[in-house]
């Protein structure tokens, strides 16, 4: 174990941190009845809404005022509560859990995805915005997941075990803008980087983390801003190669 991982001192057992039960029993309850409410609502003004130019707009909402009552009322509520409940297991299923011992760090959301992190390997532990980042002694990225889960529950999980907690990403400043192509870029990296490029224009979230692993193999650590702009740095010593770009979702 390194120095500057997690030491002896501290409770032995792990700390989990997680978002409270009453946040996803209101979720699941709230959710569905504002679906209900916001469209059973705009039923009510469909007769205005198709006199509106807005191709979009206007048809859903004539095919919606042709129906007959309570045909309608009942209809738009069903559909208001089953948009309701997508976005409530949506919202379920992006939760993250964080389980700190000093031998693993356990990353896990909803919908059942698990990730592990060795508590040997991590150096530095911070938030960079809405997301878990964890670093091993070098610079490299173990880990980064978007969290909505308390910053000082958090902080307290961690140096409960020794684990260095700080403030701010110390390499922020070494990040650069990247702008197809960058010059002192190698040419595998810059076509990765174009493809995540599209994959985020695309809204391919999964891809892009994908290509992001594929990065990190060779090197390079990458953080977004505005889910559009990536910046990247290069954390010295040999990485794996990747031999080939992964497959689009």
């Amino acid at each position: 174990m390194t120095a500057s991982g997690p030491g002896p001192a501290g409770p032995a057992e792990a700390r989990k941190v997680a978002e409270p039960g009453w946040v996803r029993a209101l979720i699941w309850g709230l959710f569905p009845l504002l679906g209900a409410g916001v469209i059973g609502g705009l039923n009510a003004i469909t007769g205005w809404l198709v006199k509106l130019p807005w191709g979009p707009v206007k048809y859903p909402a004539k095919f919606v005022d042709d129906l007959p009552e309570p045909a309608a009322t009942l209809g738009a509520v069903a559909i208001g509560l089953v948009a309701g409940l997508i976005v409530a297991v949506t919202a379920v299923h992006e939760q993250l859990a964080v389980t700190v011992a000093p031998e693993r760090v356990i990353l896990s959301r909803g919908d059942g995805t698990v990730r592990s992190v060795d508590g040997a390997d991590v150096a530095l532990v911070f938030l960079d915005g809405k997301q878990l980042v964890l670093l091993d002694p070098a610079g490299m990225e173990l880990a980064r997941e978007k969290s909505d889960l308390d910053a000082e529950a958090l902080r307290e999980a961690f140096e409960a075990h020794g684990f260095r907690w700080v403030a701010e990403d110390p390499h922020r400043a070494e990040y650069r803008l990247w702008v197809a192509p960058v010059g002192d870029l190698p040419d595998a990296v810059n076509v990765l980087l174009a493809a995540r490029q599209k994959a985020l224009k695309d809204d391919k979230a999964g891809y892009a983390s994908r290509i992001r692993t594929e990065l990190g193999q060779l090197g390079y650590v990458i953080r977004d801003e505005r889910k559009k702009h990536q910046y990247w740095r290069r954390v010295p010593g040999p990485r794996p190669r990747s031999d080939a770009l992964p497959p689009p979702d």
